[in-house]
Formats: structure tokens, sequence, C-alpha cells
């Protein structure tokens, strides 16, 4: 809980000069929560809050999400302070990587990584596929676009324009030419917030098009690890070392925060209701918090129950009461 870290909250503004803002979604299995517009309201609370000041540390812990989310996050934060920074104690991924282009410097734990940024669409023109009697809309990535066409290319040797158009053709059989529009539009649009936040981070003016140009579609894979001797001797990222006593201090916030939110505990209703049935639960799946604003927490609370069917099957049902955000103060 927040009050047990506050202590090594108070520490890490001391150690930084700065005032602290603490975000992670959830990457607990069955349990994920991603970056989305719903946190713009709670950050500008905390923000409120604190006040404009000389400098804000952010502590962040993500796999990622909407994008432009990231970006309004991004401005958010910079509109209160002169000096924006962020801390990566381990996964920050996709949209929080995009956050971390728009801080002045990155402070990286060894375990600490970045992820490229490369736009998926999941919009109603794209393709389903049926999982356990539900259509499921598979999202659409330039990496998987970009991956199938340089097979062609390269392995196939297929080289001559009406054969190539023969391939693409190929590909709208699969994929609707809408979806793949927007995918198309989403990469430029991604590029133009990357180039946009890196303005305010201390990097070479010659670099930015290299970071951009890897993050976007050059790493091959959105699950590619970014670590900080890559993120600073490779792509000239303004990327800090900590020293042995703020990285202890990182390191305690992170594994208190992960023990709250169970974060190495999957959410296996087969496994709970084998010890109650029906079985009550509540998951903390994201959280903001800070000092001076208490914390607030996105909650998943509800009942399972497990019911035995006629033709010898196991029904299990997730009965979800409540699910939002919910602020607690530190008292």
């Amino acid at each position: 809980m927040l009050r047990d870290r506050i202590e090594n909250y108070k520490k890490l503004e001391e150690l930084r000069n700065s005032k602290l803002l603490v975000y992670c979604t959830s990457d607990r299995p069955k349990a994920e929560t991603n970056i989305g517009s719903d946190i713009l309201g709670p950050f500008a609370d905390h923000l409120d809050k604190i006040g404009d000041v000389e400098k804000i540390t952010l502590f962040i812990y993500s796999n990622g999400g909407s994008t432009l989310a990231g970006w309004s996050l991004a401005n958010l934060i910079r509109s209160f302070c002169k000096d924006f920074e962020v801390i990566v104690p381990f996964r920050c991924q996709s949209a929080a990587t995009l956050i971390s282009l728009g801080a002045n410097r990155i402070v990286m734990t060894k375990q600490g990584t970045l992820g490229p940024i490369d736009p998926s669409t999941n919009g109603l023109m794209n393709p389903q596929i049926n999982i356990n009697g539900q259509n499921i809309r598979v999202p659409v990535s330039v990496e998987h676009i970009n991956g199938y066409l340089e097979m062609a290319k390269q392995d196939f040797n297929i080289t001559k324009p009406e054969d190539l158009s023969n391939v693409y053709l190929k590909l709208t059989d699969k994929i609707h030419p809408l979806s793949l529009g927007d995918v198309y539009k989403s990469k430029a649009q991604i590029q133009m917030l990357a180039e946009k936040l890196l303005s305010y981070h201390d990097i070479k003016p010659e670099n930015i098009a290299k970071v951009v140009n890897f993050l976007c579609s050059e790493s091959g894979s959105h699950d590619y690890t970014i670590y900080r001797k890559e993120a600073k001797e490779v792509l000239g990222l303004n990327i800090e070392k900590p020293n042995d006593e703020l990285y202890s201090v990182i390191k305690a916030i992170y594994k208190d925060i992960e023990g709250e939110m169970e974060l190495k505990v999957p959410f296996n209703p087969n496994v709970l209701l084998a010890t109650s049935n029906p079985y009550n639960y509540s998951m903390r799946r994201a959280l903001i918090e800070s000092t001076e604003g208490g914390c607030d927490v996105f909650l998943s609370q509800g009942a399972l129950t497990k019911q035995n069917l006629q033709n010898g099957q196991i029904a299990v049902s997730d009965n979800r009461t409540f699910e939002a955000w919910k602020h607690e103060n530190l008292v």
C-alpha cells in the first residue's frame, strides 16, 4: 500500500531534488491493463496538488497502450515543470517508451528496458479469428506487414512491380485495404509524435531520425527489448545510470508494487475456486501515486463461481461488480 512506500517516495524525491509521480499498469497474466486516455483525469488531479515546480520525475512500469494517451500524458506533465525525467525500473514498452522520449533524461536500472513504438491497429475492418465461439479481431502491425513484403522481395526474389503488386493484392485478401491504410496512417502519426517529443530530450539533432526509424520500423519486432547500453551508445538517448543508493530505492519501490499488484501471480479462476466457491476477488490493476495526491487505483472486483453442468463439464462465471478508478487517501 502507499503508506508502506511513502518514505521511499520521499527519499527518491530528495535524491533527485524533484517531485515524484508513480504510474504502473498490470502485466499480471489474465489481468493486464494498458495505458489509456482514462489516466489523464487522475494525473491532472495529482499535478494540480503538486503545482508548478522546477522538476518532476515519473516512475513508470508498463507494457504500453494508447500512443495518443502517452503523448498527452508527456505533454501534461511537461506543462507543470521545466525539467521532466523518467525512471525505468523494469519494463517500459511501446507507449511507455513514447512517454520517455518526451523526458529530458531517462534513468534506467540494469534490468530496465525500452521497446519499439511501431503501431498496431484494431479497427472494425480488421480480420477476425474464432476463439471459443467468439469472433476476436486481430491487431495488424506495421512490422507484420513489412515482414510479409520483405519476405517476398528477399526470400523469393520478387522484384518486378507487377509481381509485387500481386503480392500486395494477396495481402488484401486477408486484411481489408482500409485496415492497411489505418496502419500506415498510424505509423506516420507516431513518427511525428516521437519527433516532437524528442525535441525536449537532450539528444543530438542528428540522432533523432535514427531513434525514430529504429523504434518505428527497424527493430524487427514489437517485442524487441532495448537495454540502457544500447539506448545510450547506439541510439544516443540521454540515459542515466542510477548510483547504488538510488538503485536500492528504485528497487524497493518496484518490489513493493509488484507484490501489491501480484504481478507474478496469474489470475487463474480455476486455482482460486479450488480454495473457495464462490471466490470474491479484488484486483489492483493500475496505480497512479504521489506524496501530495495519494493513490488512484484501477480496481476490478467481483465474484467467481463454479457450476457442474449436466454434461459433466464445469462452467466458471465471473460476475464483475466494479471496474473503475478509485481514489485512496494516504490515511
